[in-house]
């Protein structure tokens, strides 16, 4: 990526990583989305559980996704945590940062046309558009879905409305992702079986925002929750509400349950 974000991140943010050093008892990484800074992370952060060697885990240069678990401002120590981060946040995060890559390839090409150098076009709207709505990827979804008028209303001369919107419309279309959850879902009544079938019958009827809803049977008590969503940010919480709402109204028929991250 051309594009570095710029100051610290914030505590709980997700953030891709590439492995520097390994000492015996920490990871020192550099955060890939940031101009210049590393993170620490310690060996107790890095996987539950005892470590006998940490090389089974990280390796020199390797991508990983950390979470942010304290940022100092002045020292601009930060420290992360790799244990921390379920497959369905990696997965999210991985995502975003292809989804960027792509949009910063956009970007580029409408400078071209525009006659203008990817750092150019950062600076003539670029970095507007990221301070705006957070990332490229998701100000052209809203270009995408409202046209020239996010455009105009952050004040860009008609030249660039124009040719942006034109190339957004033509070459983006709206990312979606799969995340999963295990739902463990019992229920002692004779007719047990047929009952939690039941209710897993109207989980469409209980989903509110994901597209596209999927259950599938594993192995008692163990059942497969899997969901579409364009909105990438928002996934997991989509996905953990979902699971919430079926084991609420699971308790209404004497159904007991959990979910669990999917490994």
């Amino acid at each position: 990526m051309f594009y570095k974000k710029p100051g610290l991140p914030n505590n709980n943010d997700f953030v891709l990583c590439t492995v520097k050093k390994i000492l015996h008892h920490s990871v020192f990484v550099s955060l890939d989305e940031y101009e210049n800074l590393e993170g620490l992370m310690h060996i107790s952060e890095i996987a539950p559980g005892r470590i006998r060697n940490i090389r089974e885990y990280v390796k020199p240069d390797k991508k990983i996704v950390c979470k942010v678990l304290k940022v100092n401002e002045y020292t601009k120590q930060i420290d992360l945590s790799l244990r921390r981060v379920s497959i369905n946040a990696m997965k999210i995060k991985i995502d975003e940062f292809r989804q960027e890559e792509k949009a910063e390839k956009l970007l580029e090409t409408i400078g071209k046309q525009l006659g203008m150098d990817l750092g150019k076009m950062y600076k003539e709207a670029g970095e507007k558009l990221i301070e705006e709505f957070g990332s490229l990827q998701e100000s052209f979804n809203k270009i995408v879905n409202e046209g020239e008028t996010t455009l105009k209303k952050l004040g860009f001369n008609e030249k660039i409305v124009n040719v942006i919107t034109k190339f957004v419309k033509e070459k983006i279309k709206l990312p979606k992702i799969k995340v999963k959850l295990i739902l463990e879902l019992k229920s002692y009544e004779s007719n047990g079986l047929e009952i939690i079938k039941s209710l897993l019958s109207k989980v469409k009827e209980l989903n509110k925002r994901a597209e596209n809803v999927e259950v599938s049977y594993i192995s008692a008590p163990k059942y497969s929750l899997e969901i579409t969503t364009p909105e990438l940010k928002n996934a997991d919480d989509i996905i953990e509400n979902l699971a919430e709402e079926i084991i609420n109204q699971g308790k209404k028929l004497n159904i007991t349950g959990k979910w669990l991250r999917a490994s």
